[in-house]
């Protein structure tokens, strides 16, 4: 099931800069009884990703009808939808180009064991590091080099996750999510301002905690501090929120900070729980 630019094909022009360099962004939904979760919270991120890029953000009221299109009567699905910059000619600088190549396509819900969600998960710190790009910082473009070989060592590892670290040595993110920490009742995130992507779910994460009045810091984050944290989690648009159980030899239970805001995730249906 995937349309581009309105119709129902699998093929794209070789000349497609999200081909030729990555020059696009992308959006991942969950998908439930036909509708696409989080939607408007998605598109700001969209429409700040193509502003930061220069990219012409087609017509949201259009990217909403083609997404219904192949959403309707799914129960339980991942939607993507991936904007490039539009085909034009060799070199890096963009052409004069006009249309926005629009790709969506529709997803089986990946088969995660209901553990993860109720047990949490265990995870090590990965040896690949990620680069500081400010000016790619926080959104999703479709430069995802670094996340495939972060994905390639968990494979090795047969691990569903792991903690990806800055050259620096910061804690940033997990390969496909954002990683928080509870330290005697305050929830603390790293900051993103120079690699990493600010997810949906974390800043909603963010808005719940500080709405109850809760300590919350956005900081550089350095792993003797997260192996200390009393609870640790990762959170996505797909999978919600894991905890985390153990972090290479350090093991933590899911506490009561992350099971509240489990909660309020499937209360809000922002999330799922397959």
């Amino acid at each position: 099931m995937i349309l581009i630019n309105g119709q129902y094909e699998a093929q794209i022009s070789v000349h497609d800069r999200a081909l030729q360099y990555g020059d696009g962004l992308f959006e991942t939904f969950a998908v439930k009884d036909g509708k696409p979760l989080a939607w408007e919270e998605h598109i700001q991120r969209l429409e700040k990703g193509c502003k930061q890029l220069y990219i012409t953000c087609p017509e949201i009221s259009l990217l909403h009808t083609e997404c219904l299109q192949l959403c309707t009567s799914v129960e339980l699905g991942v939607l993507k939808l991936i904007l490039s910059r539009g085909s034009g000619g060799r070199g890096y600088t963009p052409p004069g180009i006009s249309a926005t190549t629009r790709i969506i396509s529709l997803h089986e819900w990946p088969d995660h064991p209901s553990s993860y969600h109720q047990n949490g998960i265990g995870i090590s710190i990965c040896e690949t590091r990620l680069g500081h790009s400010p000016a790619l910082s926080g959104i999703k473009h479709l430069n995802r080099l670094e996340q495939v070989l972060l994905g390639r060592e968990l494979s090795l590892k047969q691990s569903p996750e792991g903690i990806a670290l800055d050259i620096d040595d910061n804690v940033i993110e997990a390969c496909k999510s954002n990683v928080f920490l509870v330290k005697n009742d305050v929830l603390i995130t790293p900051m993103l301002d120079r690699a990493g992507v600010e997810g949906v779910i974390r800043n909603r994460i963010i808005e719940i905690a500080e709405c109850a009045n809760s300590q919350v810091q956005i900081r550089h984050v350095r792993v003797e501090e997260l192996l200390g944290a009393d609870e640790v989690f990762l959170s996505n648009s797909i999978i919600g929120i894991w905890p985390v159980n153990r972090i290479n030899s350090v093991s933590y239970e899911p506490g009561k900070y992350t099971r509240n805001l489990q909660q309020q995730l499937v209360n809000e249906q922002i999330v799922v729980l397959p």
